[in-house]
């Protein structure tokens, strides 16, 4: 159960504005033999509620918008009010990719758009994607199996008396 927890906390984290990599925890533990739907399951639900998190920042600082020390400044808004009201909430379902996802989820939450809509759309794209991922993986595990691991004869090293017993296999003088 730990494990799970700690792909829930690391997904969480990725979907903030915190660098987090959930991608190498969800790759590790299904390496180790966790089960992958339940993998599947507390990585898209982490990582959409921690989207959810930027939603509700966004939606936040709405309300801060007059102020002096609000980050950001009407002719810095424009251009991404208006990229967001050409492609509309749709634009979500891209929310899980690296490079602006977080931002999406920012912008939907000080866009105002409702809060279930927004919930469904980020949780099908991010559940696709951890879908994605560990499909890939499993097929990457196919292609290359992982090696036997070694006996424990091959990690020892040879003896006096190992050599001293069989004399045809040791180095020419």
């Amino acid at each position: 159960m730990d494990a799970y927890l700690g792909l829930f906390a690391v997904s969480f984290l990725a979907a903030t504005l915190l660098p987090a990599y959930s991608e190498v925890v969800l790759a590790g533990l299904l390496t180790a033999g966790y089960a992958p739907w339940a993998l599947w399951a507390w990585a898209t639900v982490g990582n959409t509620l921690g989207a959810a998190l930027n939603w509700a920042i966004g939606r936040w600082l709405l309300g801060y918008q007059n102020r002096r020390w609000f980050p950001f400044r009407a002719n810095t808004l424009g251009p991404a009010q208006r990229w967001f009201q050409r492609w509309g909430q749709w634009s979500l379902l891209l929310a899980w990719m690296p490079v602006g996802g977080d931002a999406l989820t920012f912008i939907a939450g000080f866009m105002r758009v409702r809060f279930l809509p927004f919930l469904l759309l980020t949780a099908t794209g991010k559940g696709l994607r951890y879908a994605m991922l560990l499909g890939l993986i499993e097929f990457a595990r196919q292609l290359w199996p992982a090696p036997a691991p070694l006996s424990q004869s091959a990690l020892t090293a040879p003896t006096y008396s190992s050599i001293a017993a069989n004399p045809t296999d040791r180095m020419p003088p």
